[in-house]
């Protein structure tokens, strides 16, 4: 597990999401290639958000409960909302529910919600980035989450901005009494 550091009370990542990436060159459209070697985590969540491939959630639910311990000590799982509003599947989901079934800890789905906006992604002025995405950010009023303890959940941690918006909201909007972060990986670059 690696520690993750932010306004939360507590962040890890599993594992890395790549442990090396080779540049191959640029393919016919201008995009440059990489060939990856990932780490198993990785891989994993790679099929799983990139390719639609479910039968990764079952080992990357055996690798969280492996590395995950006290869950029980949490009032409910949150996921992050989506990067991608427009994806059918959206792997964070899945992987909150079967974690849920898993420990009978309950998740919130929609207790944050993103609007509909770019993926934030491409943007790559991290300022401009974090301003768009708290902007985003909403929080589901109807929900009352009020001094509980919150596990909020991602698939890839790259700068933190996401994680930081959401874990804000939840503590000075919805007055949770604590937020610790799990995500499936972390990648080697902060953007």
């Amino acid at each position: 597990m690696i520690k993750i550091d932010g306004n939360w009370k507590a962040g890890y990542a599993i594992d890395l999401h790549t442990i090396s990436s080779v540049y191959l060159g640029d393919n016919p459209d201008g995009q440059p290639q990489f060939d990856n070697d990932r780490s198993e985590m990785g891989e994993l969540v790679n099929r799983l958000k990139y390719h639609s491939d479910e039968t990764a959630i079952p080992k990357i639910i055996e690798l969280i409960n492996k590395n995950l311990k006290n869950i029980k000590a949490v009032d409910f799982i949150v996921p992050v909302p989506p990067s991608n509003l427009n994806r059918v599947f959206q792997p964070v989901y899945k992987i909150v529910e079967e974690l849920s079934k898993s420990s009978s800890v309950p998740f919130l789905k929609d207790v944050i919600y993103k609007r509909n906006i770019e993926e934030l992604k491409s943007i790559t002025n991290p300022a401009k980035r974090e301003a768009l995405l708290r902007d985003s950010l909403k929080l589901n009023a109807q929900i009352d989450i009020e001094n509980k303890v919150i596990l909020l959940i991602d698939d890839v941690y790259r700068s933190g901005a996401t994680v930081r918006a959401v874990t804000d909201l939840l503590y000075n909007q919805a007055k949770v009494k604590s937020v610790y972060v799990l995500t499936m990986t972390k990648t080697r670059s902060n953007r």
